[in-house]
């Protein structure tokens, strides 16, 4: 009897099958992620792979049989602790045509949990570049990825699913209007200095934010985002006191436990006078203890609180977005066409 196709497969756990609190634990930060991929390029069998690894999803992509695939899950519950039976309840597992069409989706933002938006499309092209990078990519997966570059480019020209977007940023920012009215006499403090942080700062001062501070363990790239929006840059050793000066906190570190807890937050508010304190957590692992919620004139917000508020509007682009995976399904059933003949072509030659 001969062995199991290899079949072009995904692999993993979306907002869409987890809550936030199982995609906290099976987010690949820090030096897991490394790990993972060290232990795929050893995996016989697996011919190739790219890891997608983002604030909502863990998604791995490949070309391998079935026995392959399982192998692939007991390596990614291993490395993250998780129980093979607890994953089965939450994961992803696509093969063929669903895998590209799902990707394609996932490229052009139709997947995203704020509907249209458009830094998936640099997550997704980082992802295949680092498996590029490790020669981890072949003839399958280089023609799916390109492709879904050029499915998503499509889709932002042909249709309006970009219009009016929703993301954690605009709806962070609206929050905090409904909560202080006036954000001229706000000061915000944003704690990491990547893209996410600098996105939120910049609607932030857009709206009319009154002082801001940055504060990251670099604090040179403190300093360089600070000087950007006029704001004052502060060592990560000062967080304790910046919390109860500050009206708005935005966190997307990449730490992997609470750099927010609950005792921090409860003495700021001691030295606050009542003064409410809003807090919004954009990372994955969460930066920002859940508890912290409890306290009174607290406002916590995670990534999964803000996108059922970015729900409410969705019905306005409902049309948009399924106008959207039309033309992504066209362009799938091409795609899978092509892939499922290169798949079988390999096969068959060994």
């Amino acid at each position: 009897m001969s062995d199991p196709a290899p079949n072009l497969f995904l692999l993993g756990a979306t907002h869409r099958t987890a809550p936030i609190e199982l995609r906290e634990k099976l987010s690949l930060a820090g030096t897991k992620l490394d790990g993972l991929q060290h232990i795929l390029q050893s995996l016989a069998g697996l011919r190739e792979f790219a890891v997608l690894n983002t604030c909502n999803r863990v998604e791995i992509y490949g070309v391998a049989a079935p026995d392959t695939v399982e192998r692939i899950q007991a390596s990614l519950c291993e490395i993250n602790q998780i129980e093979p039976a607890l994953f089965e309840t939450i994961r992803l597992h696509l093969l063929g045509h669903p895998a590209v069409q799902h990707l394609l989706e996932v490229t052009a933002g139709v997947d995203s949990q704020m509907i249209g938006e458009t830094e998936i499309l640099g997550q997704v092209k980082n992802a295949y570049a680092a498996a590029q990078a490790r020669g981890t990519t072949g003839a399958v997966l280089n023609r799916v990825f390109q492709k879904s570059f050029q499915a998503a480019k499509h889709v932002r020209t042909n249709t309006a699913i970009g219009e009016g977007q929703i993301s954690v940023a605009s709806v962070a920012v609206d929050l905090a209007l409904k909560i202080f009215g006036d954000l001229r006499t706000c000061h915000v403090l944003t704690l990491g200095a990547g893209e996410i942080g600098e996105k939120t700062a910049r609607a932030f001062k857009s709206r009319g934010a009154g002082r801001m501070t940055v504060a990251s363990r670099r604090l040179e790239r403190a300093n360089e985002l600070a000087g950007a929006f006029c704001a004052k840059a502060a060592p990560f050793e000062r967080v304790p006191d910046e919390l109860s000066e500050s009206d708005i906190v935005v966190c997307s570190t990449a730490a992997p436990e609470p750099v927010v807890t609950l005792p921090m937050t409860a003495a700021a508010m001691r030295r606050r006078a009542a003064r409410p304190l809003f807090l919004i957590d954009l990372a994955m692992p969460r930066n920002i203890a859940p508890e912290a919620a409890r306290l009174p004139n607290v406002f916590l917000f995670n990534l999964d609180d803000l996108a059922k508020i970015a729900d409410e509007n969705l019905a306005l682009r409902e049309a948009e977005i399924h106008r959207a995976r039309t033309i992504l399904a066209g362009k799938a059933d091409a795609l899978w066409q092509q892939v499922e003949s290169r798949i079988g072509a390999d096969h068959a030659a060994e």
